[in-house]
C-alpha cells in the first residue's frame, strides 16, 4: 500500500496527565541498513502488526535525505510472522516505543513515549488528510517545539541511538529536557 502521509510532529516536555485513559501499544522498529545515517526502510512490530516500511519526503529529489517531512510518501507491506522473523534477523538500528492514540479538542493524535536507550524522549503527530487541513492546523499552546523537519527525532536518524547521543541538540535548539517518569510505560 502507498499512500501520502501529512503530519506536523511536536516535542513533548510533561505527559498530559489523563495519558493513561487512552489506549496505547508498543511498537519495536528496526531500520535497514544499520550503516546509513538515516536509513528510510523500516522493518515494525505495531501491536501484532508486521510490517516492512519505506517513507521518504515527497519532493525528494535525492532518494529521500532531503524535503518536506511534513508530507512523506510511505510505502507499506504487511508481513507474515515468518517473513517478519526473516527480515528483522538483518543488521538494523532499533528502538521501542509506547504509542499512545490521543485526543486533543476532538483532534487525533499520537503520544510517542520513547523506551529503553532513548526513554525521556517524548514526542506527538498529528496527522492530515489534506493540505487544506494542515494548513488550518492551530498548533495547541502546551506543546513544545515544532520538530517536524529536524531529522534528530525522525526515526531511521533516533534507530540506535540512546537519549544521551540526542541530549545536547534537544537542549541547544529546544531547550528540551528529558521527561520525568516514562520507565512505567515499558511493557
Amino acid at each position: 500500500m502507498t499512500e501520502l502521509e501529512r503530519e506536523f510532529t511536536f516535542l513533548v516536555e510533561e505527559l498530559p496527565i489523563d495519558l493513561d485513559q487512552f489506549p496505547s501499544k508498543i511498537i519495536e522498529d528496526s531500520y535497514i541498513p544499520a550503516d546509513s545515517n538515516h536509513p528510510k526502510i523500516r522493518i515494525r512490530r505495531n501491536g501484532d502488526r508486521l510490517t516492512i516500511t519505506k517513507k521518504y519526503p515527497l519532493d525528494s529529489t535525492d532518494g529521500g535525505d532531503t524535503g518536506d517531512s511534513s508530507r512523506l510518501v510511505e510505502h507499506t507491506i504487511d508481513l507474515t510472522s515468518a517473513e517478519y522473523t526473516v527480515l528483522n534477523q538483518l543488521q538494523g538500528k532499533r528502538f521501542i516505543k509506547r504509542r499512545f492514540f490521543y485526543e486533543i479538542d476532538s483532534r487525533p493524535a499520537e503520544i510517542d513515549i520513547y523506551l529503553a536507550d532513548l526513554a525521556g524522549l517524548v514526542v506527538i503527530d498529528f496527522e492530515f488528510d489534506s493540505d487544506a487541513a494542515m494548513a488550518e492546523f492551530k498548533k495547541p499552546a502546551f506543546l513544545g517545539a515544532d520538530v517536524t523537519q529536524d531529522a534528530v527525532v525522525a526515526g531511521g536518524t533516533l534507530a540506535g541511538k540512546s537519549y544521551s547521543d540526542i541530549a545536547e541538540e534537544l537542549l541547544e535548539k529546544y531547550n528540551y529536557h528529558p521527561v520525568k517518569g516514562v520507565e512505567k510505560y515499558h511493557e
